[in-house]
């Protein structure tokens, strides 16, 4: 009866060893290699920054094609190229961005309508009643953009404004992402000038709730000021090139003085590369 019973037992433990072995490979999921190739080659500071909610799913997305080799942020131009390198891939180079700040209605220069003394969110303060800042577009300084930042880039000022370290700031975008009243945005770093304003009301409108917002009287577009016709007139704001270089005349003429100049000399991360073309795996 023993010996029966131990043979039953182990002629019942090959039956169903061969049933999961057969099964394990009858049904197993096919992992690409190159996803652990590009994993290791990663940071892993899972900081999401590239859009996914970790470094694992960036390698898996990334040899998927759903994302670019450089979009990880924290691992800049070299770690860029050597994903390009496993996955077949021919970098060229790309201006790399930074976040700018295009709101300059800072305390002294800005109304608000009352005391917000909720959550220092500022997309928890847009819900209430739409946020203390008497201005419908401007910054409601309470600091979700600096608290978002993964690379600490972003500070807020005493007068209740976002600064962004320029040396620190690698143009993820999170920022943008983050902040309610879209008055971050990412420019490239060779642009010398931006508007400090995201207001699309006029004079008297913007007047009556910030100092420094832009009056939409366009100026800066008329041919006298800027002859090349390169600025343009759109919901009462005007439209900056990326390459303006004319900008001067603009710049001193306008009555707001909502026109930034950026010191491009500043040193930022190196140049990360973008994919260009695929060749078969």
């Amino acid at each position: 009866m023993l010996l029966a019973s131990i043979i039953s037992l182990g002629v019942l433990g090959l039956i169903f060893g061969g049933g999961l072995a057969y099964a394990a490979r009858r049904f197993a999921v096919k992992v690409d290699p190159r996803i652990a190739e590009v994993e290791e080659v990663l940071p892993g500071a899972n900081c999401a920054a590239c859009g996914c909610i970790g470094c694992s799913a960036f390698a898996e997305a990334v040899v998927q094609g759903k994302v670019p080799c450089n979009g990880c942020v924290p691992g800049g131009a070299d770690v860029a190229r050597r994903v390009a390198e496993i996955l077949g891939v021919e970098a060229e180079e790309k201006i790399p961005t930074v976040a700018v700040v295009r709101c300059r209605g800072d305390r002294e220069n800005a109304r608000e309508r009352f005391r917000y003394e909720g959550v220092m969110d500022c997309r928890a303060a847009l819900l209430t009643g739409g946020g203390a800042k008497a201005c419908a577009y401007g910054c409601l300084g309470l600091g979700s953009c600096a608290a978002a930042c993964p690379f600490d880039a972003i500070t807020m000022s005493d007068q209740g404004l976002p600064v962004v370290d320029e040396q620190k700031c690698t143009g993820c975008g999170v920022c943008v992402q983050t902040c309610p009243r879209g008055i971050m945005e990412l420019i490239p770093r060779t642009q010398k000038v931006y508007l400090g304003c995201v207001s699309h009301d006029k004079t008297k409108a913007v007047k009556g709730v910030c100092d420094v917002g832009c009056i939409g009287c366009g100026l800066c577009s008329r041919p006298k000021i800027t002859p090349s016709g390169v600025v343009r007139m759109e919901d009462n704001l005007p439209v900056l090139p990326a390459d303006w270089s004319a900008y001067a005349p603009a710049v001193e003429k306008c009555p707001s003085k909502i026109f930034v100049v950026r010191d491009t000399t500043a040193t930022g991360p190196a140049d990360t590369p973008t994919c260009a073309s695929v060749s078969n795996p």
